[in-house]
């Protein structure tokens, strides 16, 4: 029964983690269609806005919650208004120039905080089940995830700003006709999308040691997890979650955690040749 449940936890963990990571980019790319490179760099600047905050004396859950989404969520806004905005509709533009985005955000942390490892502990303490140790900071993330999903469910479901804005993303002619701005609404979109990358870094910083290029570590699984969720939104995340979570950390636990990090890349090929507009192109039709 112990070990049941400590594999139940880390695979509710792993999902969870790949639902955090994944949620900027599926507003991003998944909503507007952006090829947002510096995804990773948005979850990084996320980190290292909870780390100087935490330093300064704020609470590390204030911190993680409100200060590091605002604060990348501003620069997401910038970051569109001066660039993204005049890339609309060309993918391989908006590649090249998050690339070059993403690089001067590696360069811009290096010169203000180093290029040595830093971090903060876990809020959270562990404690034992049995023979086992649990980190009780994963249960966090795991009730933030189911958070999260709820949240963007009812915003895009329940809300006028959110029927508003999938209605734009679809028809931008359509909904600029009807007096609605395409523009403002794209810059709003955006910056919820950065918001939620900042978000992600934040929860996860103190679970990996920082450095400017830590935002590599999660581009790839981001791109995965959205792309193999497909045209749905919130089905398309929560069931490509699932399915590299659990089969991440059947693994994990049966072999060792390089060979799940290769299960999951080798699930995703097999995943992606089987169903290639993703699992919501078969499954989950009709949802959000």
């Amino acid at each position: 029964m112990d070990i049941s449940f400590v594999i139940l936890v880390e695979m509710l963990y792993a999902v969870a983690s790949l639902v955090l990571i994944s949620a900027g980019l599926a507003v991003v790319f998944g909503m507007m269609k952006v090829i947002n490179l510096a995804h990773g760099e948005f979850m990084m600047m996320g980190g290292y806005a909870t780390i100087t905050a935490v330093g300064l004396g704020v609470n590390v859950f204030v911190a993680m919650l409100v200060i590091a989404p605002l604060i990348v969520g501003l620069i997401g806004l910038v970051v569109e208004r001066l660039v993204i905005r005049h890339l609309y509709g060309r993918l391989v533009d908006t590649m090249l120039a998050t690339w070059g985005l993403s690089l001067m955000f590696i360069g811009l942390a290096t010169m203000i905080f180093g290029n040595t490892t830093t971090g903060i502990s876990t809020p959270i303490a562990g404690f034992a089940v049995g023979d086992y140790q649990i980190n009780g900071y994963n249960f966090f993330i795991i009730v933030v995830a189911i958070l999260l999903v709820i949240a963007l469910y009812a915003l895009f479901r329940g809300t006028r700003a959110g029927l508003i804005a999938r209605g734009t993303m679809q028809r931008s002619d359509m909904a600029a006709a009807l007096g609605y701005s395409p523009d403002r609404i794209y810059m709003a979109t955006f910056f919820c999308g950065s918001a939620l990358s900042g978000l992600a870094g934040a929860i996860l910083a103190p679970l990996v040691g920082l450095v400017p290029t830590s935002g590599g570590a999660y581009i790839a699984k981001a791109f995965i997890t959205v792309i193999a969720g497909g045209p749905s939104l919130i089905a398309g995340l929560v069931s490509s979650a699932t399915t590299f979570g659990f089969v991440s950390q059947v693994f994990t636990f049966a072999i060792s955690p390089v060979i799940g990090e290769v299960a999951l890349l080798i699930a995703a090929v097999i995943l992606l040749r089987a169903m290639p507009q993703g699992i919501t192109s078969r499954f989950f039709r009709g949802k959000l």
